[in-house]
């Protein structure tokens, strides 16, 4: 009998906030005998063609993705779409608009952290930006971590860029309905990604659940990088009560930013549906 395929359908490269190009990513991922493998930078789809052509020749299934930010509830969430079609009209047009608000938040994030007595921070952030129109806080990090204002990316995010920090600051980002409608014109599945980092309370996470269902929504993340095995517990059962599909990610950005590399997730409970269940690309691998 064969071995269950290593399926890896959320991570990031330099085409976002990255630290690998597409093709080093897709390398590393060989590396770690992942066999299915989705690129799901945050709201571009520039990086998919390299990825995609690293992927044939290292004899990778790839699936294109990206990763939608929204605005729901007052706060931020991102939904990843798998199988999409990168050069959809639609898709490309949302993608833009969502693009186009971020060098405007960037400016003031470095307000905010002029504010707070660190200097240069925007063209400190760019400089780790090998896409400056996919700035992102993670490039801000990297920025305050060079300048010694804290050990490490996550630690950044603590002291200075979560809600209620001196360099956090509000942002509309997409509609949830545009989000999962611009993944479904492209042929796409839409999946609400690492859901137990939101700061929701359980009525609110079934709120936001129901309201993906009805729109289009398909998925739910069970297993990602910075779950506990209780919260993949928790969101399967929810995954369950929902009627969604599974998927699992790692929500790789780099070495030694993750807490879990490429394909190193546990895997998904057996009373879950996949979301690559009807995926003839998968099925060839079992």
């Amino acid at each position: 009998m064969n071995c269950p395929p290593r399926i890896d359908l959320h991570c990031h490269s330099s085409a976002s906030d990255g630290l690998l190009s597409p093709r080093d990513l897709v390398l590393r991922a060989r590396a770690n005998g992942v066999d299915v493998l989705a690129l799901t930078d945050h709201d571009e789809v520039a990086g998919l063609a390299e990825a995609s052509q690293a992927a044939r020749e290292c004899a990778i299934v790839f699936v294109d993705g990206v990763e939608v930010s929204v605005t729901w509830g007052g706060i931020t969430i991102h939904v990843v779409g798998l199988r999409i079609d990168p050069s959809h009209v639609g898709l490309n047009q949302g993608l833009g608009a969502v693009r186009a608000s971020r060098l405007a938040r960037a400016r003031r994030i470095a307000r905010a952290l002029d504010g707070a007595g660190i200097a240069g921070s925007l063209e400190g952030a760019l400089a780790y930006a090998a896409n400056p129109n996919l700035i992102s806080r993670t490039h801000f990090a990297r920025f305050l971590v060079e300048k010694g204002c804290a050990p490490d990316v996550r630690t950044v995010f603590q002291r200075y860029l979560v809600s209620g920090a001196p360099g956090h600051v509000p942002h509309q980002w997409a509609a949830l309905a545009d989000a999962v409608g611009w993944i479904r014109s492209s042929g796409g599945t839409a999946v609400i990604a690492h859901p137990g980092r939101y700061k929701l309370t359980g009525e609110q996470m079934r709120v936001l659940l129901g309201e993906f269902r009805d729109l289009g929504g398909e998925g739910i993340e069970v297993v990602t990088g910075n779950y506990s095995p209780q919260q993949a517990a928790d969101f399967g059962r929810l995954a369950l009560e929902f009627g969604l599909l599974a998927s699992r990610g790692s929500d790789f950005h780099g070495p030694g930013e993750s807490r879990v590399d490429l394909g190193k997730m546990p895997a998904l409970a057996a009373d879950l549906k996949p979301v690559w269940h009807d995926w003839e690309c998968v099925a060839a691998h079992v």
